[in-house]
């Protein structure tokens, strides 16, 4: 049913285009222009945005200048089994008949999903509207964000090359010393941060502070799809040996057993946390390691960050184009706002800690050697970025893969902490595939 209603999705909005046109204009004025500007005659004054969560809420509202006469509505919804998804779809599929102000105007996407609204009628092609200068942005972030065609459909504002951020007291107690290159030459494969794994648990550590910690890392390195040419699910040996180094971290007491965003994987980020590492990017530890950061309990210093056993990347955020939108102008002058007005870019790097979609404004601050990052104990990491960036890889993704992650993930924990046997977990998560896609073909 899904894939079924992907298509009814793709094939209603391709007809709506033809009712509702797309429209285009010229750019509104630079943001941070000191007045608002009145919005161009015929654009909508309604401009409805929708999210799952307040991240990018908190930098277009900070840093985002909205035309006199526009009125910005936010709709957010948790992602959780799909629940933004399926939310967003219902008002895709209702964009032809909606009135003007409820048109859906820019949405929000993540890496495991957004094929699924690129490659549809859902989205329309942003160079169309304006949008034609990705230049300084990192070529992965426009692939991502087009059509097999080749159709530019939206933009990201930052990019997501994905560090190991490590505890730099801790480091220093099993490995003595917390020297990202002295660190980095400890983790460098998957064999060496095992056996730091042994040392640091021998010390009373934690090196993960969930078994799914590190599974990221190898999810973004696999060499084939979850879902093959001929519907056939498919685990490719990468995710194959995360399973079998869960299971271990889990049965030697490496770490916990617990999904990542829970509170008992959040609460060893305070002080008095015995977790070593954690992975992600610029966006996890500024956005999602609050406890680190709390002025009473937290550890805001005493991290820092390296590459770890692999290059990956994790997530980002992309911004695209509905179909239907009555605000062409506005939303071209978005887009081109986080991507290429070098003052906003800067104010996302310095001022919220983020690896922007810029490859000039990172190289500024990655080469200036007063630059340091208080979180990461003044380390520069945009500089370590810059380096990483260069990795990034956008391949074998699929529309399916925000589901069978968090599938796999939750339904192995529980073989990881021996309420079923191995046999049951994945007799489990077969039947939550055929759950959620009937499509897919599982074993």
């Amino acid at each position: 049913m899904k894939k079924l209603f992907a298509l009814l999705l793709a094939l209603v909005l391709t007809l709506s285009l033809a009712a509702c046109g797309g429209g285009s204009g010229e750019s509104a004025p630079p943001a941070g222009a000191p007045d608002s500007d009145p919005a161009p005659a015929g654009e909508g004054k309604v401009f409805n945005i929708y999210a799952w969560n307040e991240e990018y809420k908190g930098f277009f509202e900070k840093y985002y200048q909205v035309p006199e006469g526009i009125t910005v509505n936010w709709i957010i919804t948790p992602s959780a089994d799909g629940a933004y998804q399926d939310k967003l779809d219902a008002a895709l599929m209702g964009q032809a008949g909606a009135a003007a102000d409820d048109k859906v105007d820019m949405f929000l996407a993540e890496a495991d999903y957004i094929l699924k609204y690129t490659n549809s009628g859902a989205t329309q092609d942003i160079t169309a509207l304006g949008v034609t200068d990705f230049s300084n942005a990192y070529p992965y972030t426009v692939q991502a964000a087009s059509d097999s065609s080749g159709v530019v459909k939206g933009v990201s504002f930052q990019c997501c090359p994905a560090a190991m951020i490590y505890r730099r007291s801790i480091a220093k107690d099993v490995l003595g010393t917390d020297d990202p290159a002295q660190v980095q030459a400890a983790v460098s494969d998957w064999d060496k941060f095992n056996a730091v794994a042994e040392q640091a648990a021998a010390k009373g550590y934690l090196m993960t502070a969930s078994e799914a910690a590190t599974y990221r890392v190898f999810s973004n390195n696999v060499s084939a799809p979850w879902v093959d040419g001929n519907n056939n699910l498919q685990i490719d040996e990468n995710i194959q040996t995360w399973m079998k180094q869960a299971k271990d971290f889990s049965d030697k007491g490496y770490t916990q057993d617990c999904d990542i965003w829970s509170d008992e994987c959040t609460a060893q980020m305070f002080a008095s946390g015995k977790a070593m590492c954690y992975f992600g990017p610029a966006w996890y530890f500024n956005f999602s390691m609050g406890n680190a950061q709390d002025a009473e309990k937290g550890c805001s210093g005493d991290w820092a960050i390296c590459q770890g056993p692999q290059a990956h990347f994790w997530g980002g955020t992309w911004l695209l184009a509905a179909a239907g939108s009555d605000n062409p102008t506005m939303l071209a002058d978005v887009m081109n706002t986080f991507i290429n007005d070098e003052e906003v870019c800067s104010l996302l790097v310095e001022k919220e800690a983020q690896f922007s979609n810029n490859k000039a404004v990172n190289a500024k601050f990655a080469e200036d050697p007063n630059f340091g990052n208080d979180f990461l104990g003044g380390q520069n990491d945009t500089a370590m970025f810059v380096e990483m960036a260069g990795n990034i890889k956008f391949e074998n993704q699929t529309i399916y893969d925000q589901l069978l992650n968090e599938g796999l993930q939750s339904n192995w924990r529980e073989y990881c902490k021996g309420t079923v046997s191995e046999e049951e977990a994945m007799s489990n998560f077969y039947k939550y595939v055929n759950e959620k896609y009937p499509s897919i073909i599982t074993p």
